[in-house]
């Protein structure tokens, strides 16, 4: 009998056994309330047990003298085909991501009908359907969540072409139709990005029209405002009505005042958002914690010159007359259009991203004014011809937006963190490029900057705000705070040293003090070393039936 019991003891034992045991943390659980001391046990991707933890465990993580949160959660993300090339997510794991929210002004689906393929030629795979893209992902596999909202420049790009004109009545059917669908595959609404060409020429009647159709499948509006610069008042309440109208959640991406005019009006930008919330629209915003933003060099040519998609810009900079036409409208501005030569105040304000082209490419990293200043001669004309020599695209980060008005808005607690960055790594092809230090350093730089030395936001406040905040937002019930029953992703991490390290300069380098990031329950960083495990999956939107 004594031998039974014993077996029968060992059988319990071996059944209330965690694969995982976090102990000895500082515990802070996404939730806002303050940290507490506490252990976190797992079993398989689901927290088990906390915050004493008693069990044996397979393996075990001291974090004496660190801190545990939730994995952070990028609520605005472009790795849509990075991580095709990378799957590993390298430049997003090594800050805290766990979950990357993907899609704006373009998706990686649909691709059908008159929209030309998008991915860089290192991706090879071929999809049609944001369905087929999930599907691949999963197939593949990737070391961070995946989830994405469906873009209204890819639906247009699908059923309209590149043309800026109206939509016929069959091709407003046709991107009702594909936003229906990519919804039914598990996109989490639509979004826009009403500053760049095609999507800028859709009236606020046909978007509202497409976020209707969202709504139906329980959607979320997600939108890059009109203008960010002047302007930015009617580009607010645009989406505030757009909101209202459709019933949807209304999320503003990266929100900042982007023109040197406007700046220190930021709470007038915050007033407009309260009045609305208060009016029952439920608008909400994220921002990243730097002062410059990333577009293309392209973004300063207006609109109409854009009309029919790159090819159509290009024989448009090789005109004369209309050289000049563009010239007078980029010194002297357009009426309603986001001027980025007016708004960063000057060609010193853009530093060059990605320049291929072999007279250009020693200027990468550097100024526009410096490569203007090499060349000589009309600083405008040096921008046509740039362009021309670089085939119409040069990524570019711009210094438009400044340090006290992005300070204001993080402190709203409707305002959560997003990166509008990419997963990259240092080596190979996706570290050939500079680009935005947020792809390196977003969420560690809130937690080093604005948490321990600028003690702007309480830890605990930083921690949901990039958190459980942004679950709430994209409506991801299982993630996003540390508690029983809860998905394990996590993160380990020093409040003592962590900071960001890329620069504009030198944006390839990872974030410093992440010690460990787990996965649904899996280490993909471990002692600050990439493990190779890819145990990311797809979040599909709940609702698939209208």
């Amino acid at each position: 009998m004594a031998a039974a019991a014993l077996g029968a003891a060992n059988l319990r034992a071996q059944e209330r056994a965690y694969d995982l045991v976090i102990r000895n943390a500082r515990i802070v659980d996404g939730s806002g309330r303050p940290a507490f001391p506490g252990d976190v046990a797992i079993r398989g991707d689901t927290i088990a047990e906390m915050p004493k933890v008693n069990g044996a465990a397979r393996r075990e993580i001291d974090a004496a003298g660190l801190a545990l949160c939730p994995g952070f959660i990028d609520a605005h993300n472009h790795s849509d085909y990075s991580i095709l090339i990378d799957p590993g997510a390298r430049s997003m794991v090594h800050q805290g991501v766990t979950t990357m929210v993907l899609g704006e002004a373009n998706s990686a689906g649909p691709v059908a009908g008159k929209a030309r393929w998008a991915a860089p030629a290192a991706v090879t795979e071929r999809w049609r359907t944001l369905g087929e893209y999930f599907r691949l992902l999963e197939k593949r596999g990737v070391a961070t969540n995946i989830a994405s909202y469906v873009g209204l420049g890819q639906v247009w790009e699908c059923a309209v072409g590149y043309d800026m004109r109206r939509p016929t009545a069959a091709e407003m059917a046709e991107m009702r139709r594909l936003v229906a669908e990519a919804m039914r595959q598990g996109a989490l609404g639509l979004a826009d990005s009403l500053i760049t060409p095609p999507s800028s020429a859709a009236t606020r009647q046909e978007i509202l029209d497409l976020v209707r159709v969202a709504k139906k499948y329980g959607g979320i509006y997600c939108t890059h405002i009109r203008t960010e610069g002047i302007g930015i008042f009617d580009a607010l309440e645009e989406a505030i009505e757009i909101g209202r109208s459709a019933g949807a959640p209304v999320e503003v991406l990266h929100l900042k005042i982007a023109d040197r005019a406007l700046w220190g009006r930021m709470n007038e930008v915050v007033a407009q958002i309260e009045r609305a919330r208060a009016s029952g629209v439920r608008i909400s915003a994220n921002v990243y914690p730097y002062f410059a933003g990333q577009n293309n060099l392209s973004a300063i040519i207006p609109p109409w010159a854009q009309d029919g998609g790159t090819p159509r810009m290009l024989e448009r900079l090789r005109d004369p007359a209309a050289r000049a036409r563009m010239k007078r409208e980029i010194l002297e501005g357009l009426p309603g259009w986001y001027n980025h030569y007016t708004a960063t105040g000057g060609w010193e304000g853009m530093l060059l991203v990605a320049l291929k082209n072999p007279r250009n490419r020693p200027f990468q990293g550097r100024r526009m004014s410096e490569l203007i200043a090499a060349r000589g001669g009309d600083p405008v004309e040096v921008l046509f011809d740039v362009l021309l020599e670089e085939n119409g695209s040069v990524p570019c980060v711009y210094f438009h937006h400044r340090e006290e008005d992005m300070q204001l808005a993080l402190r709203q607690p409707w305002c959560s963190v997003a990166s509008d960055g990419l997963a990259v790594r240092p080596e190979g092809p996706l570290g050939a490029e500079t680009l935005h230090p947020r792809s390196y350093g977003t969420f560690a730089r809130v937690l080093g900057r604005y948490v321990r030395e600028l003690k702007l936001l309480s830890l605990e406040e930083a921690v949901r705000k990039m958190t459980s905040l942004n679950a709430e937002k994209i409506g991801v019930r299982d993630r996003g705070v540390i508690r029983t029953g809860m998905r394990a992703d996590l993160v380990v991490f020093d409040p003592a040293t962590v900071a960001d390290r890329a620069t504009y300069e030198k944006p390839h380098q990872y974030a410093a003090g992440i010690h460990h990031v787990l996965v649904n329950g899996k280490v993909v960083l471990e002692n600050g070393e990439d493990t190779g495990q890819l145990p990311g999956r797809v979040l599909i939107h709940g609702v698939t039936e209208p």
